[in-house]
């Protein structure tokens, strides 16, 4: 089988400026999937956006750092900062919470399927999840995430490893790519999960760009287009969006990079597209569709 490459744009719903660049290209298919995030200030604009694009997949975002649960706070105290409101502001933070066992698997499944029945409400048919900033990849919000995945019916999840043939690209800085290969020792515990093993819940071989996150300029995205091996399944992370007025009042790392990464993929989705060699582009529904 030839290989198979998922475009994926995450923050969809972050602003409306991100939601039109998904949009766009889709229509010019330089996208073929969006993960939309249930807590996003223009969350009712990317649902218009989804439902005037069927062919985009979308699935959900789901975010457990800086901003605030779709729950009650109440009910997931756990997830909580300082403010006891929103979410705690920074993925170190996070991280620390749980390496101490701060906090609670059942919160997290709790806001996760919050946040899933919240895209559902909205008549959004949830094609599969990842999170904001990866933090599924640790095995304590793997859990969860997968249970929620089994109980409600959503058959993909988002590989938060990225495999070994992208990282020696050597896209990002080499702070970043040591991380991700410090990391990727997690990578054994994902694939071990049972609803991975048995196949309840599908994935891909990993998802490539990770470590070029910031870096995606024309010339990266066209770098790890040519590396692509020929067979297996890969999903490609990126963050094209406007960077507008919109984009000034929200917390992102990422403003100038998501007009780079936007006419990143404008030009060499389509130049990858006229290969004779060029992967299928498909998104998560053609992970299970064969199930």
């Amino acid at each position: 089988m030839a290989a198979r490459l998922i475009l994926n744009a995450d923050d969809f719903g972050l602003t409306c400026g991100i939601n039109r660049a998904i949009g766009e290209l889709n229509e010019v298919g330089a996208i073929t999937s969006a993960t939309l995030m249930a807590n996003g200030v223009a969350f009712d604009d990317a649902v218009a956006v989804a439902h005037a694009h069927p062919a985009l997949g979308v699935g959900c975002h789901i975010v457990l750092t800086d901003g605030v649960p779709v729950s009650h706070p109440d009910s997931v105290p756990s997830l909580l900062g300082a403010d006891s409101r929103s979410f705690r502001p920074s993925l170190v933070d996070f991280v620390r919470a749980l390496l101490l066992g701060q906090i609670r698997e059942v919160e997290i499944a709790r806001e996760a399927l919050a946040q899933i029945e919240k895209l559902r409400s909205a008549g959004i048919a949830v094609t599969h999840i990842d999170t904001h900033k990866h933090t599924h990849l640790f095995p304590a919000v793997t859990r969860p995430l997968l249970e929620v995945c089994e109980r409600v019916g959503i058959h993909a999840i988002r590989n938060p490893f990225e495999p070994a043939w992208s990282l020696a690209l050597d896209h990002g800085s080499g702070l970043r790519r040591a991380a991700i290969r410090l990391i990727g020792n997690l990578r054994p515990r994902f694939e071990a999960q049972p609803q991975i093993r048995n196949g309840s819940v599908r994935t891909t071989d990993g998802t490539v760009a990770i470590s070029a996150t910031g870096d995606l300029t024309a010339g990266t995205l066209a770098h790890v287009l040519s590396a692509l091996p020929g067979t297996g399944t890969y999903e490609l992370c990126c963050h094209p969006g406007y960077n507008d007025r919109d984009l000034d009042r929200v917390t992102t790392r990422l403003r100038t990079h998501r007009d780079v990464e936007r006419e990143a993929l404008l030009t060499q989705i389509a130049h990858t597209r006229s290969r004779n060699d060029a992967p299928e582009l498909i998104d998560y529904r053609g992970v299970y569709a064969a199930r």
